[in-house]
């Protein structure tokens, strides 16, 4: 991504996360957000030898204040994982941070000789990763349809119909009043509007996602966890938790769909989420995972866990397809490790209820072209008003728009629910009660593909989707 639009992103997030001081990685590279002064290591032997080995390598070299390097909160939570403070968070600005960068290149040593990773940032898990202006919701007609459609079904949902955990925002107060959600609960989403009344932003996330789920598999338990309801935005060493208190308030699900993740600039995994994912390789869960929203082949994570050896039944990793359905949206991640994609772009689904009106506010964008040099009308400029992050110095008025239940939204946030439908409805069509049995042969049996920067992909396309005609990009002044 290139830095500016990181740093816009950057601004956003760090005002969803008041008190947490954030610096951008590596070295102001623009690759993804931690948090400041702190690392994570395992709780345990592992911990002390991270700090005793930063503390001596400070000292030895003058890198740091040795007697600032100290653990931070108990131990004994099921991340498995401690926070250990390196510098002072508030030293310094958001361009990288070398007390950090130090304490990593401190144990690089240790590292080899164990075999294994030690010590890591805290960084930034996010339900939108980049600054793409499509992030933002578009209001529809208020005729329009959903898209995917709502599948029709025969007879009535038996008892033992699947059940998708979707971990994401809460639910809108009134999602009960769109009848696909009739069969969804879970959380309710946390401050809806600000003092104004406008619709805070990322809210209706999870309820646009449930409403997935619910038209590609009509017949499916939706639970709806909100665990990111701080605007989509959670620290490493949370989100491991926050996972585990999510499948265990109702039980491990068939299916954990999950549109958040972060790069970290590796291959091996979060640290902050390695308990929680050796769990999910024990249990029959089928983790579902979005790709991320940054246009990237590095691994994002969780969903890069599908190329991990004894992961690949446990995890399918999706990218989002363009709106036309021709190849991948032009912000989907991509690589080996992603393994399927589905339609991810100018999808429209529940962003509300359909009781009342709410108002929501978008700076204008100067964004007038695809920011990855795509030749189509991509969500980076269409509409070219959308953008909640304007560029410096930009001064044109506010745009208030009104939503009346239904939205269209882009992104793998999006892809992600669509894939997780299709495993459950394959389910009940098949009889089958494996949910990663399903998703092995979902994809066996696919009859389509796309052909995504050179690699040919499975494209898992719900019958009752409907491509969307990608127009050519508008001349420029």
């Amino acid at each position: 991504m290139p830095p500016q639009r990181f740093r816009e992103q950057f601004r956003q997030i760090q005002r969803s996360m008041p008190g947490v001081p954030l610096a951008m990685g590596p070295d102001d590279a623009g690759e993804f957000l931690y948090e400041k002064g702190v690392v994570l290591a395992r709780e345990g032997e592992e911990a002390q030898v991270v700090e005793d080995t930063v503390r001596g390598h400070f000292r030895t070299l003058a890198a740091g204040a040795p007697d600032r390097v100290r653990r931070l909160g108990p131990a004994g939570n099921r991340s498995g994982v401690v926070r250990i403070q390196v510098s002072d968070p508030g030293e310094g600005d958001a361009g990288g941070d070398p007390a950090v960068a130090g304490a990593l290149r401190a144990l690089a040593a240790v590292e080899g000789r164990a075999g294994r990773r030690m010590i890591t940032r805290n960084h930034v898990v996010h339900i939108a990763v980049n600054a793409c202006p499509g992030d933002e919701p578009v209001p529809v007609a208020r005729d329009a349809r959903p898209n995917p459609a709502v599948a029709e079904t025969d007879g009535e949902p038996g008892e033992d119909a699947a059940r998708v955990l979707v971990v994401d925002t809460g639910l809108m107060h009134d999602y009960r009043s769109y009848p696909p959600l009739a069969r969804t609960h879970g959380d309710a989403q946390v401050a809806e509007c600000d003092d104004d009344g406008i619709l805070q932003q990322y809210c209706g996330h999870g309820t646009f996602i449930a409403g997935l789920v619910a038209a590609v598999a009509p017949h499916t338990d939706i639970t709806v966890s909100g665990a990111l309801n701080d605007a989509g935005a959670v620290l490493e060493h949370e989100f491991g938790e926050k996972l585990f208190d999510a499948v265990e308030a109702g039980g491990w699900p068939d299916v954990l769909s999950v549109s958040a993740g972060t790069s970290n600039g590796r291959t091996d995994g979060l640290l902050g989420v390695d308990a929680f994912m050796r769990e999910l390789r024990e249990r029959r869960t089928l983790l579902v995972a979005c790709a991320g929203n940054n246009g990237s082949a590095t691994p994002f994570w969780p969903a890069a866990y599908a190329d991990l050896p004894g992961y690949e039944d446990a995890v399918l990793s999706v990218g989002a397809l363009r709106a036309d359905g021709e190849s991948g949206a032009c912000f989907s991640n991509h690589g080996g490790w992603v393994k399927a994609y589905a339609p991810g772009e100018r999808l429209t689904s529940a962003l509300t209820g359909f009781e009342t009106p709410v108002p929501y506010v978008y700076q204008h964008s100067t964004y007038d072209a695809c920011r990855y040099g795509f030749d189509y009308a991509c969500t980076c400029h269409h509409p070219r008003h959308m953008g909640m992050l304007s560029e410096d110095g930009a001064s044109a008025k506010p745009d208030q728009v009104m939503f009346e239940g239904l939205a269209q939204w882009s992104g793998t946030s999006f892809a992600t629910p669509v894939a997780a439908g299709m495993v459950v409805s394959h389910m009940a069509a098949c009889g089958e009660r494996d949910p990663r049995a399903a998703r092995r042969r979902l994809l066996e049996a696919v009859d389509e593909f796309v052909d995504v920067r050179g690699a040919h992909k499975p494209a898992l396309l719900p019958p009752t989707w409907r491509p969307v005609r990608v127009p050519a990009p508008t001349a420029r002044p």
